[in-house]
């Protein structure tokens, strides 16, 4: 349930609660991951995802690449602290809003049941990855908590 805060200068604000930031993301068809190195400088890219619960299911898909040894996995491997952020924009500023998931990721492969899992619901919503299905591995984020803004 939305929670509506006045500001002094900014009129009404409204706070997403954990369930409707949740249901916003889910329904975004792309996001942006963000992961930091051993020595928190941050890496953010633009990614496709599935939600099932509270995690994030992502692949490594066929898409090209500057290199097979993508920066997101080795900053996984270092620090698994992860946000993913879905938004809105619109010329009608009173449309806009933003959905943020703060977790810990993981790297799960293919062929694990999760890793299947994932690459069948990636499948259901992306017709790409009927046709090319990702050869992984599987980036999992297991959000701890959800957060999120909208100007309505």
């Amino acid at each position: 349930m939305p929670v509506v805060r006045r500001g002094a200068r900014a009129g009404a604000v409204t706070s997403l609660g954990p369930g409707e930031a949740r249901s916003r993301f889910a329904a975004a068809r792309v996001a942006r991951l963000a992961t930091a190195d051993a020595e928190g400088r941050p890496h953010l890219v633009p990614f496709v995802f599935a939600v099932a619960g509270d995690t994030v299911l992502s692949a490594v898909d066929a898409k090209p690449k500057r290199s097979t040894t993508l920066r997101r996995l080795a900053n996984l491997a270092v620090n698994p602290a992860v946000a993913v952020l879905a938004d809105h924009y619109d010329d009608d500023w009173t449309a806009l809003w933003w959905a943020r998931g703060d977790g810990r990721g993981r790297v799960v492969d293919v062929e694990s049941p999760e890793g299947r899992h994932a690459l069948r619901l990636l499948a259901e919503r992306y017709p790409q990855y009927r046709e090319e299905p990702p050869p992984g591995p599987v980036l999992a984020v297991d959000v701890t908590r959800w957060s999120g803004w909208s100007a309505r």
